[in-house]
């Protein structure tokens, strides 16, 4: 985390605001990402690569994952309201199957040049959609619970095993 944002958590001065966003991808939606930004109003910021992208204005509720040594941390949340153009790429995405990435940025208002600090990237693990609002659980990668060595000796990566025993 960044030294002005721990500041902002920290102290919470009047002119700074943390604006949460949200970024979905999959191939089978429409546009290139769904960008949606939690306020009243649109806002255009920089990503972390230099983009420029513009940020929908949405309501919806975070609940961020919680820092622990637990195995899968998850994020959650909840759009309310949405249009039908997102209901739409939602349905398509759950029908062409795949994961759907959710980005989640922080900025700040007072310099959207650059994310306030890395984004947190997941892949959603849950979406239940119905006319009037999506939910998603996303998830980081369960770390803890992977397999060791990633890589299984089966006669097809080790071609020697089939002659062994």
């Amino acid at each position: 985390m960044s030294a002005v944002l721990e500041t902002v958590y920290a102290s919470a001065p009047i002119d700074q605001i943390i604006l949460h966003t949200l970024e979905l991808k999959h191939p089978a939606f429409e546009a290139d990402a769904i960008r949606l930004c939690q306020g009243f109003d649109d806002i255009e910021a920089t990503l972390e690569d230099g983009e420029t992208a513009t940020f929908i204005a949405s309501g919806f509720g975070v609940s961020l994952p919680q820092r622990s040594m637990r195995g899968r941390q998850d994020l959650q949340f909840q759009l309310d309201n949405v249009t039908g153009d997102a209901l739409q790429n939602i349905d398509a995405a759950l029908e062409a199957g795949g994961s759907i990435q959710v980005i989640y940025r922080q900025f700040l208002e007072s310099d959207l040049s650059a994310p306030a600090q890395l984004p947190t990237v997941m892949t959603a693990v849950s979406v239940k959609a119905n006319a009037r609002s999506v939910s998603v659980i996303a998830s980081f990668h369960d770390l803890v619970n992977k397999a060791w060595p990633n890589k299984f000796y089966t006669p097809d990566f080790a071609p020697g095993l089939k002659y062994y025993g």
